[in-house]
């Protein structure tokens, strides 16, 4: 399998895997909403090929924090990023397409300094990543999200220390800002 940076070729192929995926054009939406969206930017969308056949999608967009005012660094500036969508082809799943994405994603965040990724997505899924409920260490979604999927909301901290020290609303892009996008 290969993993690489989706190119504006590869549009075809990308939103092929979402339609796929998920059986549905909301996340074909997502992505084509998200590459048009400057408020997105940086963004971090990657392919997974078995074969010349792209198999896995993922992206990863820009997001900030409202700090409350209660944040110990209000100000500081943390780099954060949203992750989703995740798709893997239907007669590819459970082979761990999904799991390399996610590695090779947060592994490119890292590095290029992220400090924070958030996911809205399934909570016993995304934990073998690192992802923790992220309600409960202080950071709200852009939408409220029911009381019975709180765990879908997760973060992981790439850069230590940030857990603890700051807490708010995180702030999605633009075209992530409405309310269908955020029920889990």
């Amino acid at each position: 399998m290969i993993i690489r940076k989706a190119l504006d070729s590869d549009l075809d192929d990308v939103l092929s895997v979402e339609r796929a995926a998920f059986d549905s054009d909301e996340c074909v939406e997502i992505v084509q909403l998200l590459l048009g969206d400057d408020s997105a930017k940086p963004i971090i969308s990657l392919l997974a090929f078995q074969e010349n056949r792209a198999v896995g999608h993922i992206m990863f967009s820009k997001a900030r924090l409202e700090p409350n005012t209660d944040s110990l660094e209000p100000n500081a500036p943390l780099s954060i990023s949203i992750l989703g969508p995740l798709a893997v082809m239907p007669d590819v799943q459970k082979q761990g397409i999904g799991g390399k994405l996610i590695k090779n994603g947060l592994d490119i965040l890292s590095k290029s300094g992220v400090d924070l990724v958030f996911v809205l997505g399934h909570p016993t899924y995304y934990p073998r990543f690192g992802f923790k409920p992220a309600g409960n260490l202080g950071f709200e979604p852009s939408y409220p999200i029911p009381e019975k999927n709180a765990d879908a909301w997760m973060v992981q901290e790439l850069r230590p220390g940030i857990i603890g020290n700051f807490s708010g609303r995180i702030i999605c892009a633009d075209s992530l800002d409405d309310p269908k996008y955020w029920r889990e």
